[in-house]
């Protein structure tokens, strides 16, 4: 399948339009969640809490959406803004779907989330969202999906590709009835000292869903700002301060910890000088990061190698898990989390410091509005107390940024969305003015290609403002098996519903396919009924039905009623014990003392015929004939010519040997034509009696032309039409011959059976007439 774009003036049906929705992160960093459905299948990403708010207020708007609607919930990496309130949904909230992510997310998400509880739960804060049992019981329904493998779940196929940004980080492919979504999450196209770049997907997305946390900013080069980022520490501590870097307890964390190492190891002379990593987290997650070698790149494999060493086991650095046991004593370098310095480590230690100059304040990560990191920027000359905020403490020591978010900047993200191509960009994940001033910068770049197909549109929807994109997928049937008979033919009104597998046997102009037609997850398949099962999780089957019901008649008067109604009975089997017949070759009849049990395959047309059966054989022994019937003996012999029948019962086999006239059949099978086809049947009634020989089905201003004196049918304009006006023609003639099969008939009840010839209005034989319709049945030929 492939999605394909209708063109702008041609009309949209809504169930090809693409629903997109952010319930957070957009025109904002922080609570990231967003929510695209498109033909009844809904996949939601990431699902974060803002770290400027606390309880309800840091969540998504999940009241403005039904999560019971979404089908897979896809994590992009563990950051508390990407994650940490995916217990609240799977706990709290309707939702029912699935939900993956990575397997190093998965592993560190626990440990993170765990420690996010106790800090909501913590009694200077407020109530907590979701407790640690919840988390529990939500971890263990979380799955995990390798990068590059490709995973589908009701129709919805998806895989994972690296994002770089912090280790397990994922950008998702998603692909819904040919239609090609790529979420970026946060990424990053430059290689630093531990994780690989983003990669850039093998196919072209439809739509593009990117980060724009920096905006048209431009980093500086990564060497310049380790340069930096170490002068700076290394001053500090020269003039006896002490440096702080917040962090993220993960990600960034182990970045800055591995560039400070190496530094230490080059430089004996601070080898008296302390490195803290302070988080409760530190021991825990340090082991995975110490586990998931194997998915960082070739760089911190080769170390790994060569050195038979793990590098994250660090040689200058000490892990505390909080400041109970730390001895703030001389110089040091502290990188605490979190990283916002909205509470814990981090807050406790910038107000212990704040106030001597010759401490310096480094923040190496993104600063979100409405944080302590954002404020602090600004250089005020006070900051208030965490735990008393009518308190104010001074600032005096140095504040400086540095970031080593790993976002892309301008110039990455724009390089990355040339090469991923997509035709229509979502901006996510940025503050209001640094996405704006994206947004003005791209459609700049792409001015050129306004109005032509090669178009790029860019969308920056707010949080909970709808944004509707019209796709058209194209269908296409794979044939797996392909046979060539008289059959149906594949419709052929789509001619995007045409495209034979490269496994199929090659197929020429005019061919005829038939099979069963499987559709599941908006692929279409055509089977042979016997590989149903190989090919799909189908098989076949046959139903058997049986009915018996109290017949107080003898086998004789049973079938003189079915014949009665159906013409010809057959005869299987007749003895003493017990009668068989068969009726219109698809309901057996056994007749056996006062029983009679019917018997017939089940499907549409036998089931009608069965109905009409039980509801003879419930009226057979109460009828006023059957009365008269059996009210006298029936002496003569059905199998001679001697025929001693008495008058009333010669006069009933008589009447069950009538040849139905022409008319009477083509009657019979305009009627069934009308019931199929309704006011499209058109035909010139009589009124001298004679049978109509044309009849049209007229539908759309497409005409099939009926012939009923050598049963075919015309139409030049559609195959199809006259394909199915043949196919009911034929099963009309099939279900009217038995009528008047008993033309020829010799075993009906009474004398044995002569040739009786009765002259239709037109002065024709009419069983020579109804032959062609009634005996012969040839074939009906679709010119």
């Amino acid at each position: 399948m492939s999605g394909k774009r209708p063109a702008e003036t041609e009309p949209v049906d809504e169930s090809d339009l693409l629903n997109f929705v952010c319930l957070g992160g957009g025109n904002e960093v922080g609570r990231s969640c967003h929510i695209f459905s498109y033909k009844g299948k809904t996949v939601m990403l990431d699902a974060g809490v803002h770290p400027a708010y606390s309880g309800m207020a840091s969540l998504p708007f999940f009241d403005d959406y039904d999560l019971s609607t979404v089908d897979i919930l896809l994590i992009s990496h563990f950051h508390l803004d990407h994650a940490a309130s995916l217990p609240y949904v799977m706990q709290h909230t309707n939702f029912k779907g699935r939900v993956f992510m990575t397997h190093p997310t998965k592993a560190i998400y626990r440990w993170l989330l765990s420690d996010f509880v106790k800090v909501s739960t913590a009694p200077e804060a407020t109530q907590g969202l979701y407790t640690d049992e919840d988390l529990s019981q939500s971890f263990s329904r979380i799955e995990t999906i390798d990068y590059h493998s490709t995973m589908e779940v009701n129709g919805i196929k998806f895989t994972a590709y690296h994002a770089g940004h912090v280790l397990g980080a994922a950008m998702y492919f998603i692909e819904i009835a040919g239609v090609k979504v790529m979420f970026t999450g946060d990424y990053s196209r430059e290689e630093d000292r531990h994780l690989n770049q983003a990669e850039v997907p093998t196919q072209r997305p439809d739509i593009l869903i990117t980060e724009s946390t920096y905006g048209t900013g431009i980093h500086q080069p990564r060497p310049e700002k380790e340069n930096r980022l170490t002068s700076l520490i290394h001053s500090t501590i020269n003039k006896g301060g002490r440096c702080l870097l917040p962090v993220f307890a993960l990600g960034r964390a182990q970045e800055i910890l591995l560039i400070l190492d190496e530094y230490w190891e080059n430089h004996p002379e601070l080898e008296g000088v302390k490195i803290y990593y302070a988080s409760s987290l530190a021991r825990k997650c340090m082991a995975v990061f110490q586990t998931y070698i194997n998915m960082m790149n070739e760089s911190i494999r080769k170390k790994f190698r060569d050195s038979r060493t793990n590098p994250f086991h660090f040689k200058h650095i000490k892990s505390i898990k909080s400041l109970d046991r730390f001895d703030d004593l001389g110089p040091c370098v502290m990188v605490a989390s979190p990283g916002m310095l909205q509470n814990g480590v981090s807050r406790d230690l910038l107000e212990r410091w704040a106030p001597d100059p010759k401490n310096a304040l480094i923040l190496t990560g993104y600063s979100v509005e409405g944080t302590m990191a954002k404020q602090i920027l600004n250089e005020p000359n006070e900051i208030p107390s965490f735990r008393a905020p009518e308190t104010k403490i001074p600032r005096r020591l140095t504040v400086e940024e540095l970031s080593f978010a790993a976002h892309v900047d301008f110039r990455e993200n724009s390089e990355f969305i040339d090469l991923v191509g997509a035709p229509k960009i979502i901006l996510v994940h940025g503050e209001q003015n640094n996405m704006g001033r994206l947004r003005s910068a791209l459609m700049s770049k792409y001015q050129d290609r306004k109005g032509t197909d090669h178009e790029v549109k860019i969308y920056n929807p707010k949080n909970c403002v709808e944004l509707d994109l019209p796709f058209r997928s194209v269908k296409y049937a794979r044939v797996v098996v392909a046979t060539e008979n008289e059959g149906p033919v594949v419709d052929e009104s789509n001619t995007d519903a045409k495209k034979p597998s490269s496994d199929s046997a090659p197929l020429h102009e005019g061919q005829i396919l038939s099979g069963v037609l499987v559709e599941k997850d908006f692929e279409i398949s055509l089977v042979g009924p016997a590989d149903l099962r190989e090919h799909t999780n189908l098989t076949t089957s046959v139903v058997r039905e049986r009915q018996t019901v109290i017949v107080d008649a003898g086998s004789d008067l049973v079938r003189y009623y079915l014949e009665q109604m159906f013409g010809a009975v057959e005869v299987l089997a007749d003895d003493a014990d017990a009668t068989e017949f068969r009726v219109m070759g698809a309901v057996n009849v056994t007749h056996e003392g006062n029983q009679s049990m019917i018997e017939w395959e089940g499907n549409a047309m036998n089931d009608a015929i069965a109905d009409s059966v039980l509801a003879i054989l419930l009226a057979v022994d109460s009828s006023p004939a059957s009365v008269k019937l059996s009210s006298k003996s029936c002496s003569h012999d059905h199998n001679t010519s001697d025929d001693k029948s008495t008058p009333e019962t010669s006069e009933l086999h008589n009447k069950s040997k009538r040849v139905i006239t022409l008319e009477e059949r083509i009657e019979g099978v305009l009627a069934i034509l009308r019931a199929q086809f309704g006011s499209a049947l058109k035909y010139d009634p009589s009124n001298s009696g004679l049978a109509p020989t044309k009849a049209t089905i007229e539908i759309d201003n497409l005409v099939a032309e009926i012939d009923f004196e050598n049963l075919s049918v015309v139409c030049e304009r559609s195959k199809i039409l006259q394909q199915r006006v043949s196919h009911v023609l034929e099963r009309a003639v099939d279900t009217v011959a038995p009528l008047s099969q008993n033309l020829a008939a010799t075993n009906s009840v009474g004398s044995k059976s002569t040739t009786s010839t009765k002259t239709s209005s037109n002065g024709n034989n009419g069983a020579d007439v109804a032959k062609p319709i009634i005996e012969a049945k040839p074939g009906i030929e679709a010119k």
